[in-house]
């Protein structure tokens, strides 16, 4: 399993660490247009995990600000209010997530927040390339609840059946393949270390 504590910390820690790792991938788009499109993706997924924001001018601004926290001011995009200025000592409100039930528990909360934004996407290749990402974060997140083994299309059935049919892969789309997953890992890294410790002693009896 990876921990959060041996990641990189996260800025506004009840976005979830996807959103951040995707406001870092936005901050590589140089197409300012694009990266505009991104943004707006970004916004309407936090707003997917916190419902309460939905229809509130003041509190779709609040989204906005945190995007900008988030990238640590170092988005360039066309935001429909004015730009933040950078604050010290920032203490982040504490969003309070809807009370819902699972299909999937170990997918949480958070894909199943990307899932609903994805599918209000109209967009064809916005939809697919969220998608896509979605559904390697299903992987990875269902190896670190079964490190036993995973398979590409209960991912897809699953994708389906959370989006109630509405989210579908392009048949050109691979998955990242389970080995690069797992190399990353540091239990596996970390075991890895153990046996070889092991093996030395063995040796030198």
């Amino acid at each position: 399993m990876e921990y959060a504590t041996q990641k990189e910390d996260l800025i506004l820690a009840e976005y979830g660490r996807h959103v951040q790792e995707m406001v870092k991938h936005m901050l590589t788009i140089e197409d300012r247009t694009k990266r505009t499109e991104a943004a707006e993706t970004i916004v309407s997924i936090m707003t997917q995990l916190n419902p309460s924001y939905k229809g509130s001018d003041e509190l779709q601004q609040k989204l906005w600000e945190d995007l900008f926290i988030i990238s640590e001011y170092k988005l360039d995009v066309d935001c429909p209010y004015p730009k933040p200025e950078p604050k010290k000592g920032i203490v982040a409100e504490k969003v309070e997530y809807p009370d819902q039930k699972f299909k999937f528990k170990h997918y949480g909360k958070i894909i199943e927040g990307l899932i609903d934004a994805a599918v209000k996407i109209e967009k064809d290749d916005e939809r697919q390339e969220l998608t896509q990402q979605i559904a390697n974060l299903m992987k990875r997140s269902y190896l670190n609840f079964n490190r036993d083994s995973v398979n590409d299309e209960m991912i897809v059935d699953q994708l389906s059946s959370m989006s109630n049919g509405k989210l579908t892969l392009d048949p050109e789309f691979r998955f990242t393949h389970t080995n690069d997953i797992l190399k990353d890992s540091p239990r596996r890294s970390n075991n890895t270390g153990k046996s070889k410790g092991r093996s030395k002693r063995k040796w030198k009896k």
